[in-house]
This record gives C-alpha cells, structure tokens and sequence, in this order.
C-alpha cells in the first residue's frame, strides 16, 4: 500500500495534487499528515524526506518526493489511468503540467490557497492578473475542444486536472471571476467528493 505524506490541507497546494490524482484512481493508500507553521513541524518532515518538503510518497522501499514526480510515478503504476490516451493530447496535458508546476509565481504569492476562507476584493498585481489570464486561456482551450469527452480538461480525470484543483481553490476562495465554461469547470471540480472530503477535512483541522 502507497503511503502519501502531507502537508495541512488548508494550505498546502502541493499535497493536494497527487493525494487527488490517488482518490480519484480510486486506490487505497495510508495518510500521513503533517501541520505546517508549527515549531517541530520541519522535523516531523524530515523523519520521512530528506529534502524537507511535502508531499512525499512511499511504496515499499522506493521514495519519491515531488509533486509532479509523485504522479508521473501513478501513471506509470496504473497505464492509461492519469494521463489521456492519445499521444497528442497527453503531449499536451504534460505541457499545461509543466507549466503549473514552474510557472505562475504572481498568482501563487498574492492568493496563497486556504480552502476555508473566502476573502473577495483582494487587490491583485498585474502580473498575478496575466497568471489567471494565461490559465484561463488554458482551461478554456482545451474545455472547448474536449467537452463533448466528458467533463474535465482532456475529457477523463487526468494529472491536469489534479495539478490545476489548487488553483479552483484559489479562484474560489477570492472570488475570482471566470467566464462561463471556466466557471463550469471550476465548479465540477470542487463538487467532486475528493474534493469535498479535502475542503471538509480542512475545516476540521482547525
């Protein structure tokens, strides 16, 4: 069984990623959850990754500690589950990945995630608005061409999906407007029961 370290669901973008992409594959895996912003909480990381840093996965004796290297590891574990199948479109749904995983610097500093607040009017740079500009261009490409597929990115749940659901909670949390196909999107993907499970869990964090 996958064992996924995490950080404090309120807060941690990261940990969300690859704990979606698990839920919605549907395995079972144990939790290991750490509270950020504590005194020991850096120690406690450290017990399990070197690199001090959530998330953090281990099956049985391999160790992995990215985000994005932690779900590359799920495709390969479950082929044809997290990225889409036709080789153009995965092409392009590792792009959109790499691209959230380095990118959007503005966007990630002036609406940290924190799934329970909601804090509209929040005066934003212009840079960070080019960062919703260039996701939304992003979310709406791909929503236009695939949404006769089903209802995500590229149609089926996909590790795009997974690394875009912080940013839902971003746009959720500081309302920020989206037009109606983005808007769509955003709210299937919150409605998800992972997703529900995430927000509900956080709230009980405290």
């Amino acid at each position: 069984m996958f064992t996924l370290v995490i950080g404090s669901k309120n807060l941690s973008s990261w940990s969300l990623r690859p704990w979606l992409a698990l839920k919605m594959l549907g395995e079972p895996f144990e939790e290991v959850l750490i509270p950020l912003g504590r005194a020991d909480s850096k120690q406690q990381i450290l017990a399990y990754n070197p690199a001090g840093k959530v998330p953090f996965l281990r099956d049985r004796q391999l160790a992995v500690w990215d985000s994005l290297a932690i779900c590359e590891y799920l495709a390969d574990c479950f082929p044809g589950k997290l990225w889409p199948l036709d080789a153009a479109q995965r092409a392009e749904a590792r792009s959109m990945v790499a691209e959230m995983h380095s990118s959007f610097t503005a966007l990630r500093q002036e609406l940290p995630m924190n799934v329970t607040a909601s804090l509209p009017g929040k005066p934003l740079s212009d840079a960070a608005l080019a960062d919703i500009e260039r996701i939304v261009d992003l979310w709406e490409h791909q929503l236009e061409r695939n949404q006769t597929q089903g209802p995500f990115l590229f149609g089926e749940f996909s590790i795009a999906d997974a690394f875009f659901a912080p940013v839902v909670w971003r746009f959720h949390t500081y309302h920020v407007a989206l037009p109606a196909l983005s808007a769509r999107y955003a709210a299937h993907l919150r409605a998800l029961p992972a997703m529900q499970q995430w927000l509900a869990e956080a709230e009980a964090e405290g």
